[in-house]
């Protein structure tokens, strides 16, 4: 019995010698691999956010490109340059921009033709009552003169105008309000004439001052 145990302790050594000379190999063996040198990059610079493009300049107004050369009157007998007021801009129902000036006046005021030109149309408007649109000379400019009580007579679609024709008389139709007579008049720069209802506004207000 005894020496069946000697035996099979002479078998484990034997095995652990094995195992312990295995490993030793295999650690002499195994490669070392040196650590790389890696070089840093340099640092990139990045940009935070987009930058904003220089803030365009403001438009010049497009009334300024007629002030001079547009000898108007102003559309209202009796009314001196002191006496108007610039509500071009002022804002009206419905988030609209009022585009014109108001020219106040009494009732039956003579309604005068701004400068030489011709009735393209005499126009019922719900907003604007009786109305006249004006067509100048150059055909670049329509004049359009609102709120009327009513117009001069005679007056028709295609008639040609001098400047200072009684045109029309100062009332209060439309939505001007009753009892709140003036004449609501505006300017448009046309590219096309035969569409007088399209244009851009520009503002009456400098182009009436200084005129009789």
């Amino acid at each position: 019995m005894g020496l069946v145990k000697l035996r099979i302790l002479l078998v484990v050594l034997f095995l652990v010698i094995v195992g312990l000379v295995s490993i030793a190999i295999t650690l002499r063996t195994t490669r070392v691999v040196p650590a790389l040198n890696i070089p840093q990059s340099s640092p990139v610079a990045v940009a935070i956010g987009t930058p904003l493009p220089p803030p365009a300049e403001s438009p010049t107004p497009i009334s300024s490109n007629f002030v001079g050369t547009v000898n108007l009157i102003i559309p209202v007998a009796g009314v001196k340059p002191e006496q108007l007021i610039d509500t071009f801009d002022d804002a009206r129902s419905e988030g609209r921009v009022h585009d014109a000036i108001d020219i106040m006046a009494p009732a039956e005021t003579p309604v005068l033709a701004a400068a030489d030109g011709k009735i393209v149309k005499l126009f019922q408007s719900e907003r604007g009552g009786a109305t006249i649109y004006q067509l100048n000379a150059n055909q670049d400019l329509i004049f359009y003169y609102a709120h009327l009580s009513r117009y001069a007579d005679g007056l028709a679609e295609g008639d040609l105008v001098r400047q200072g024709q009684i045109i029309a008389y100062v009332g209060d139709t439309g939505n001007a309000g009753a009892g709140n007579y003036h004449l609501h008049f505006s300017i448009a720069a046309v590219s096309d004439p035969k569409r007088y209802w399209e244009g851009t506004n520009i503002n009456p207000y400098p182009l009436l001052q200084n005129r009789p």
